[in-house]
């Protein structure tokens, strides 16, 4: 007698699992999705119950709903693990003045850029910062995110970065995407610490931190076991790298995960820091020097780049994707949603930039967006893959077949979106 489910996928053209349980994929195991051509898959309540070839779950599970896959392809949903997305209004003013020749840093340094935006969110209530970020949540979800990182960052000063992070926590008990927090006090220096950058440093390691830590501990993530990370801007004209472990250094003695934002523009040894603490991840790397790519390659640290920053900068130089790929690294896209250098929700534009300036093919794009990227925020037990006993996050493309997802762009593939077992109404 066949076992009763809540749904069961069928008619497939292909079942991309990205399956990888024993840790990120890499090197040449990039190049494999673990595609099932024909499969079903079985879902009861929030998790995926099996995945196999049609014929055998069909002889073992009876849904109480089915859904016809109409020969199209499905997928995990994207995982997309380096967001700035919470956030009030725009820079649309800057990127008219970087048409015009103005580079990022030297908006940022005459008090524009993530200061611009700081402001607006200082004076932005909670219910306005919620208001205007489950707008950009819901672009990101119809492309396919169902998991995201946010960081705070747009504060800049205790009670604003705590507003942040009560924002995010709102919105993850609220908007269908899974949100995971990431402190990030230390993303720029404000206006009213120009020129003291050390005594900035010192506000978070001796007040933001604890604040965020015993933020964290009454809220829900805690409960749920979910972790709070904390990252930093190791650049010049943010912070440099000693003080950089130390807002690290104190961000794990609280029980804070590290990450950190690491040769964006500047190479200052980011990629050894991160290793050496353990981060989760070290996010951008465009110019990493090929010297520090075996050390991230020899470590269980996730290399995350962000090629719509590139793109969106006008900037012709990307992060080495390929190197560090062949260089052992465990590799993860992001889109990086930001108002300045990423206004982007799309997931699949990242994969289709990545194949064609960072020469990605299709399948390492998609791993690289989805399991890989679930490794970058310590969430891959749960989400990234369709897999028995992990989350039932999945997509229903347009296409019988994934690579569709790099190659095409311009064009949304993702045609059903199911969140934790639950076909999602999308309007």
């Amino acid at each position: 007698m066949p076992q009763s489910v809540d749904l069961v996928i069928f008619n497939t053209s292909q079942i991309v699992t990205c399956a990888s349980p024993n840790g990120p994929k890499r090197g040449t195991d990039l190049r494999d999705v673990d595609l099932l051509e024909d499969g079903a898959i079985a879902v009861a309540g929030e998790k995926i119950v099996a995945v196999g070839p049609r014929l055998e779950i069909f002889a073992q599970y009876r849904g109480k709903t089915t859904l016809n896959a109409a020969g199209m392809s499905v997928c995990p949903g994207f995982v997309d693990p380096h967001t700035h997305v919470v956030y009030a209004g725009d820079r649309v003013e800057e990127f008219e003045l970087r048409i015009q020749g103005a580079s990022y840093m030297e908006i940022m340094a005459a008090g524009g850029g993530i200061m611009s935006t700081a402001q607006a969110v200082r004076s932005a209530s909670i219910s306005q910062l919620v208001a205007e970020s489950w707008r950009r949540l819901d672009a990101m979800l119809r492309l396919g995110t169902t998991t995201a990182e946010i960081k705070t960052g747009y504060g800049l000063e205790t009670n604003a970065e705590l507003k942040m992070l009560a924002a995010i926590a709102e919105l993850d008990q609220t908007h269908p995407i899974s949100l995971l927090p990431t402190f990030l006090g230390a993303h720029a220096v404000p206006q009213e610490y120009a020129g003291r950058t050390e005594a900035y440093t010192r506000l978070v390691i001796d007040e933001m931190l604890p604040a965020a830590s015993a933020w964290y501990q009454k809220s829900h993530f805690r409960t749920q076991g979910i972790p709070l990370f904390c990252d930093v801007f190791c650049e010049n004209g943010a912070f440099d790298l000693a003080q950089s472990r130390q807002i690290l250094e104190a961000g794990l003695t609280l029980g804070l995960q590290p990450k950190i934002h690491a040769d964006e523009f500047t190479n200052l040894g980011g990629v050894a820091l991160a290793v050496e603490l353990g981060a989760v991840s070290v996010d951008h790397l465009d110019v990493t020097p090929q010297r520090e790519w075996a050390i991230l390659g020899d470590s269980d640290t996730v290399g995350v780049v962000l090629p719509a920053v590139n793109f969106n900068l006008g900037s012709p130089h990307f992060a080495d994707a390929r190197g560090l790929i062949d260089s052992g690294a465990a590799l993860a896209l992001s889109t990086d949603i930001n108002p300045g250098s990423a206004p982007c929700p799309s997931m699949p534009l990242v994969m289709a930039i990545a194949a064609r300036y960072q020469r990605l093919l299709p399948a390492e794009a998609l791993n690289a967006s989805t399991i890989n990227a679930a490794y970058a925020i310590k969430a891959a037990d749960q989400v990234g893959s369709i897999e028995a006993g992990k989350q039932a996050d999945l997509l229903i493309l347009r296409t019988p077949d994934y690579r569709h997802l790099a190659y095409q762009f311009g064009e949304n593939l993702v045609g059903t979106v199911i969140k934790k077992g639950q076909v999602l109404d999308l309007g």
